[in-house]
């Protein structure tokens, strides 16, 4: 009996110390490796988008005949819309890029409400000078400062607006001339800011003054309203403020999928 037991004791005993040296042997499994964190928002890259708002002008019309103000420059709004496209690159939370707007305008309001002329050539008739936009094109540098998805910034560049012509017309008799129809440019500064509520989509708010340069027009020897008078338009400028929605390519790029390591 005490051989039997100690018999079993050996046993057990050998079994253990295999067991244990198995353990040993085997080679343990390291964790699940945890993902990537996501990419940071960049706002780097090119879009495209809408834009809708109101301009309001200040275009002044006088002449060098009669050195009358036919029209005091004021006016009442119009709509504005059109589209934009451009590209940004970030670097760290600055924001540079180049944008290019164009925009048409709904603008009938520049017409004045006629002065009257005495004398030989005005014979005490009444007349009115106007020209209305039609269009509004700018092309200008953006610096921004980026606050993960809320960009605050500025612009500076250039601008185009087309009109439709000087129309002189006497209110009296109902004649008028129209020409010279062209475009004013000039210099353009803006700041807005912009909110990127998906990984590709984004909303913001602008506001644009243009200083546009002057420009004349003679009515032409023969017509049958003021013939030979020049009119000038002086200074004038456009104020835009906007609303868009645009589109970014290369946005929101998936983050890379974690590497599972076998064992």
């Amino acid at each position: 009996m005490f051989k039997l037991s100690r018999a079993i004791t050996t046993l057990l005993a050998l079994l253990l110390t295999s067991a244990a040296a198995g353990a040993a042997d085997m080679r343990l499994k390291a964790p699940p490796a945890a993902p990537p964190p996501p990419p940071p928002f960049s706002w780097s890259g090119f879009y495209i988008g809408g834009n809708l708002g109101g301009a309001w002008a200040h275009t002044g019309v006088s002449d060098t005949l009669f050195f009358q103000n036919f029209n005091n420059g004021n006016n009442n709004g119009a709509f504005i819309g059109g589209g934009q496209l451009g590209f940004n690159y970030q670097v760290n939370n600055f924001v540079i890029g180049f944008e290019g707007e164009f925009d048409g305008v709904s603008n009938n309001n520049n017409n004045g409400n006629g002065v009257v002329i005495t004398g030989p050539l005005g014979l005490g008739h009444t007349f009115a000078a106007s020209l209305n936009d039609t269009w509004v094109a700018t092309a200008a540098a953006r610096f921004g400062l980026a606050f993960d998805r809320v960009l605050w910034y500025a612009k500076a560049g250039g601008g185009w607006v087309g009109f439709n012509g000087f129309t002189v017309t006497d209110l009296t008799s109902g004649a008028s001339f129209s020409g010279g129809g062209n475009s004013f440019s000039g210099w353009l500064i803006g700041a807005g800011i912009e909110w990127a509520f998906t990984d590709s989509w984004s909303f913001k708010l602008e506001y644009d003054y243009l200083g546009l340069g002057s420009r004349t027009f003679t009515v032409p020897i023969g017509s049958p309203v003021l013939a030979g008078d020049t009119f000038t338009t002086g200074n004038p400028n456009l104020q835009m403020l906007k609303v868009g929605l645009n589109y970014r390519f290369n946005w929101g790029m998936a983050a890379p999928a974690p590497v599972t390591t076998r064992y």
